[in-house]
């Protein structure tokens, strides 16, 4: 398996977790009152800090394997990476778009934030299947 469909497979079981935990957390937050007011941001916080710090070490970790074997990145890992960054990046944008309209409409903290928590990890997990896939079943 190559180290860059590794990273993909870490990165989708990390921001999967990570989102679950942190719903997990909220709701039982909430406690029996709506989830405007159940306390998320530190959660939230914590979820994305979690994520980032799992990203890296992941990824140094993933690295150093690789050099130890001998393994080196390509041109067609290369392409596989811009091709699923780029359909990850939608999901960015729509979550932007998504904020920006909550924002207009004057929703509250909890929904704009969550919008984009939401749409972050559906960019990274949905990145990281295109990844997958195209190491699986080539690209076409």
């Amino acid at each position: 398996m190559a180290v860059e469909e590794k990273r993909a497979w870490a990165m989708a079981i990390t921001a999967v977790v990570g989102y679950a935990a942190y719903v997990l957390i909220v709701l039982l937050g909430a406690d029996g009152r709506p989830l405007v007011e159940a306390p998320y941001a530190g959660a939230l916080l914590w979820t994305i800090v979690f994520g980032i710090v799992v990203g890296i070490v992941s990824g140094i970790w993933f690295g150093i394997a690789a050099r130890d074997d001998g393994m080196q990145v390509d041109e067609r890992d290369r392409e596989i990476g811009r091709f699923g960054d780029h359909i990850g990046q939608s999901f960015g944008v729509i979550g932007g778009v998504s904020a920006m309209a909550l924002a207009v409409f004057e929703a509250p903290h909890f929904w704009i934030a969550n919008v984009l928590y939401l749409c972050f990890v559906l960019s990274a997990v949905l990145g990281s299947v295109a990844k997958i896939f195209a190491y699986r079943r080539g690209m076409a």
